[in-house]
């Protein structure tokens, strides 16, 4: 039977695996990385907080897309308060947290980070069933809508929490990973793995959209003289599909594949050389979320500039149309089911065909 060491301090694990992080942990170079942390630490809470005021203050915006973008502010929010726990329990104090305090700690960025992509992929689906049924905003209702954010904390909380559970090496130190001294290898590869097809699949959807939005708009335009607006569509839907799969790409693949090669014990990889600054990386993400998905919005940044400005709403601009409800296709104050057909072909839809991007650029 193998022995269990849940009494144990962390440098026992961090010794047993050989990871020597301490020394790499001081100095200028850990000075950098709490500054660089501290400062994007700032603007997730404050640009995530002006995204769920803005989503709560403005009428427009009390729709399901809409919701789930709050929700996804509130994960981005929820990795800030994680990154913070993480800098003040790193570096020389990494050695000295008891495993429960160390769980904690990777248990909150687990949490954080699944909430947010698991959200993304929420509102990839969401877009999708939309635009596939002709619709501009989905049938959800506010109780679907509900189940399905409680739903995403619920797997968040959950992944978080699979280690602690169990899932772990502290009765098995051969079984100990290098990034993380007391998670079993398996489940970084089984985390890694999971996460890298989630992402698949969000990208499998967004292509998706974009090629049913382009299909589309290129077989009414035939029909219809459209403005040169609505026939530059597809390429400014290209361009904010791009970016939202780029800044995925850029922000999560990297670390994803770093876990994945220290859960297949790849002694040579030289991955404890990268991972902080994966981890920067990573963080990214929650930084970039609240503007590829609200500052494209004309409307969201209007309302968010307002909050900032102190100043009282203007009523004309709450009576003009919005231009750009989201990434993929406007917003509406008709409940009843508008279809995206009828709206390109009377012209009505994101100021008269502009679905993506800002209408005049």
């Amino acid at each position: 039977m193998n022995e269990c060491y849940y009494d144990k301090r962390m440098d026992f694990f961090y010794n047993m695996t050989n990871t020597d992080t301490v020394d790499e942990w001081t100095g200028p170079k850990l000075i950098v990385v709490l500054c660089f942390g501290t400062f994007f630490c700032l603007f997730i809470f404050i640009s995530n907080s002006l995204v769920i005021a803005a989503v709560v203050k403005n009428k427009r915006f009390h729709f399901p897309f809409y919701y789930l973008l709050a929700n996804l502010a509130a994960a981005d929010f929820f990795a800030g308060i994680a990154y913070v726990f993480l800098m003040f329990n790193t570096g020389p104090v990494s050695k000295t947290l008891t495993v429960n305090r160390w769980f904690l700690r990777q248990g909150l960025l687990d949490t954080s980070l699944t909430a947010s992509l698991v959200n993304l992929l929420v509102i990839a689906v969401e877009r999708h069933m939309s635009i596939m049924r002709m619709k501009i905003h989905s049938n959800l209702t506010k109780k679907r809508v509900t189940f399905l954010i409680i739903s995403i904390w619920a797997i968040a909380i959950f992944m978080g929490a699979v280690p602690t559970l169990g899932w772990n090496c502290l009765c098995d130190i051969t079984a100990c990973s290098s990034l993380a001294p007391i998670y079993s290898r398996s489940y970084l590869v089984f985390w890694s793995v999971l996460n890298l097809v989630v992402f698949f699949i969000m990208v499998v959807v967004y292509i998706r959209i974009y090629m049913y939005v382009q299909r589309k708009t290129n077989v009414l335009s035939s029909h219809t003289s459209g403005s040169i607006s609505r026939r530059r569509t597809p390429v400014k839907l290209m361009k904010t599909v791009m970016t939202l799969l780029g800044a995925f790409v850029v922000c999560w693949t990297p670390g994803l594949v770093v876990l994945l090669l220290d859960g297949l014990n790849c002694t040579y990889c030289g991955i404890q050389n990268v991972k902080r600054w994966f981890l920067l990386l990573a963080l990214m993400n929650s930084v970039m979320n609240p503007i590829i998905y609200s500052y494209k919005d004309d409307e969201m940044w209007s309302t968010m500039k307002r909050m900032i400005c102190c100043s009282s709403e203007d009523k004309s601009q709450d009576r003009r149309s919005s231009r750009v409800p989201s990434t993929v296709l406007c917003r509406s104050t008709d409940t009843s089911g508008n279809y995206i057909e009828d709206g390109i072909i009377q012209g009505t839809i994101c100021g008269k065909g502009d679905l993506g991007g800002k209408g005049n650029s």
